[in-house]
């Protein structure tokens, strides 16, 4: 878990000082034939800008997600759960440390966003890591693979007998 957050917090904030450095004119850079574009904004608010004007709520929001992951990897036995967890909370500081370190201040900051998916909405790799790891939560779930199941060591993940 720790070596999937940490990564994740790396690129995410190493992607954030480039896209600061590279897109600070304002251009815009296609991508994919403009199914990807990239672009800077900053961000007061959660996805799709929801909740803009009130980032100290999203910083109380990103705060507790820290907290409840930091709460549930003590009974993590599970290698898949671990890695998912990892990207939540690499994710979450990720965008936390926005809202700590940058302007307008401590709690307040702005998230840099500078990935845009055909004018749908804008994002950065936080906010992959944690879209990726509810995909991949929901299918954990689904299979019914509990926190504390020890990985399996079977063909097939099926567990030898």
């Amino acid at each position: 878990m720790w070596g999937a957050a940490l990564a994740t917090l790396a690129v995410d904030q190493a992607s954030k000082v480039w896209a600061l450095a590279a897109l600070k004119d304002g251009r815009s850079h296609e991508i994919l034939g403009g199914v990807l574009t990239l672009r800077l904004l900053r961000n007061s608010g959660a996805a799709f800008s929801l909740g803009s004007g009130r980032t100290w709520l999203m910083t109380l929001v990103a705060v507790v997600i820290v907290v409840a992951v930091l709460r549930t990897v003590a009974g993590v036995r599970s290698r898949p759960w671990a890695v998912l967890l990892g990207l939540v909370l690499g994710g979450a500081l990720g965008n936390l440390a926005d809202r700590f370190f940058r302007q307008p201040g401590p709690g307040r900051g702005d998230v840099v966003d500078f990935i845009d998916y055909g004018g749908l909405f804008v994002g950065n790799v936080a906010d992959i890591a944690i879209v990726l790891a509810a995909i991949g939560i929901a299918w954990l779930a689904l299979r019914g693979i509990p926190l504390g199941e020890p990985p399996s060591t079977g063909r097939h993940g099926q567990r030898p007998t």
